[in-house]
């Protein structure tokens, strides 16, 4: 999974039909450089490349003052589709190396329906215990190896601690999802920053 990719679909998703530079100041306002590992050149060159595959599609050039032209793109419907796909498997999937999918996944966790996102979230504290159990045997062995450093035990435990983290937060987003907080897809009024939606055809 690819927090980039779905971050770029994402950030078009939204502002469509939108150029790189926008894309990229958007996705610099929501911190993603620090979290992704964003930079200027990731986003012009996943532009580039999801066109290329067909997920976005070029609908023209926007020229400012004396600068270069910008290429302006939109989604197509495989792009809607492969959105769909990539924001589906970071939100059900815990993947404890790589915190980066849950918060790409989060910013755009909107777009599914309430129902969905609680049963995910649901799912996801199954897996974070999961992960946190076996954690621990993976201390209990490597303690047990007099061969091995054990600075690498606290490396599994920064880890868990990671984990444990989640698992909170996800426990607090619940309760607000639950009770009714925040905003989700199908549900009315849409609010002002959902309504450029549209889908261009192939």
């Amino acid at each position: 999974m690819s927090a980039t990719r779905l971050l770029i679909l994402g950030a078009v998703r939204i502002f469509q039909p939108v150029h790189g530079y926008f894309v990229r100041r958007e996705l610099l306002s929501w911190r993603a450089d620090a979290w992704a590992h964003l930079n200027p050149g990731s986003v012009y060159n996943a532009l580039r490349t999801l066109a290329r595959e067909g997920f976005l599609v070029e609908v023209g050039t926007e020229v400012h003052g004396g600068r270069p032209a910008r290429t302006v793109y939109a989604l197509t419907p495989d792009g809607e589709t492969e959105f769909l796909a990539l924001l589906r498997e970071a939100l059900w999937t815990v993947t404890p190396y790589e915190p980066a999918n849950l918060l790409a996944a989060w910013s755009f966790a909107h777009w599914l329906p309430r129902k969905e996102v609680v049963l995910a979230f649901e799912h996801r504290l199954v897996q974070v215990d999961a992960s946190l159990k076996s954690s621990q045997f993976a201390i209990d062995d490597l303690a047990s190896d007099p061969r091995k450093p054990s600075h690498v035990q606290d490396h599994v435990r920064l880890i868990m601690a990671r984990l444990e983290g989640e698992a909170e937060w996800t426990r607090a987003l619940l309760e607000r999802i639950r009770a009714g907080e925040l905003w989700f897809g199908g549900e009315q009024p849409e609010p002002a920053w959902r309504s450029n939606t549209g889908i261009l055809p192939d």
